[in-house]
């Protein structure tokens, strides 16, 4: 696997190193030791599918507060999804800033998330859909969102918006929020 460290410490795009024959490839998706060599946690407690019927489907953007941080490793088994991840640690030089990545079935590319950053996501196509491992249970009480077009986030999604759920649409705008309530 390589890694690529995004300009969000301790954020990877994950890929495969296919080893080809006429049979087609083999690669090795996860690895511990791998994930341990690059300051990263290999333990997951979940793994979530996301199936999203028509493209322009917006998730999130989600992340779990302490004590139940979340880590999470993304991979898109078919179709093809844009990822948009925002640093809501507080004490990070990037708190606030996001990065964007298109991952697909066809690319075989993967996100592994640290703790406390926000990930959300548009489908790029219909039927697309996500298979995630996550390091911590999902708990309900940690919950926060930032809504998809925050203009504090000022992010572009590829595509108009053609469905997001009523608890994504409700999240508050960061300057409506107070300091430490939603984040």
């Amino acid at each position: 696997m390589r890694f690529t460290e995004t300009r969000l410490a301790g954020a990877f795009i994950v890929e495969l190193e296919p080893v080809s024959d006429s049979r087609g490839f083999f690669a090795r998706t996860f690895c511990a030791r791998e994930f341990v060599a690059h300051g990263l946690s290999p333990t997951f407690v979940q793994c979530n599918l996301s199936v999203n019927a028509r493209k322009g489907t917006l998730r999130g953007v989600h992340y779990q507060a302490s004590p139940a941080t979340e880590t999470k490793l993304i991979r898109c088994t078919r179709g093809a999804l844009y990822y948009v991840l925002v640093d809501m640690r507080s004490g990070s030089a990037t708190y606030l800033q996001h990065v964007a990545v298109e991952i697909s079935a066809e690319n075989r590319m993967a996100l592994y998330v640290p703790g406390m950053v926000a990930v959300g996501y548009q489908a790029l196509t219909d039927g697309a859909e996500a298979m995630y491992q996550v390091g911590e249970f999902y708990t309900p009480a940690a919950e926060r969102g930032l809504r998809h077009d925050d203009p504090s986030l000022d992010i572009s999604w590829p595509l108009p918006v053609t469905e997001l759920s009523r608890k994504d649409a409700s999240w508050p705008l960061l300057s409506l929020t107070p300091a430490g309530a939603n984040r």
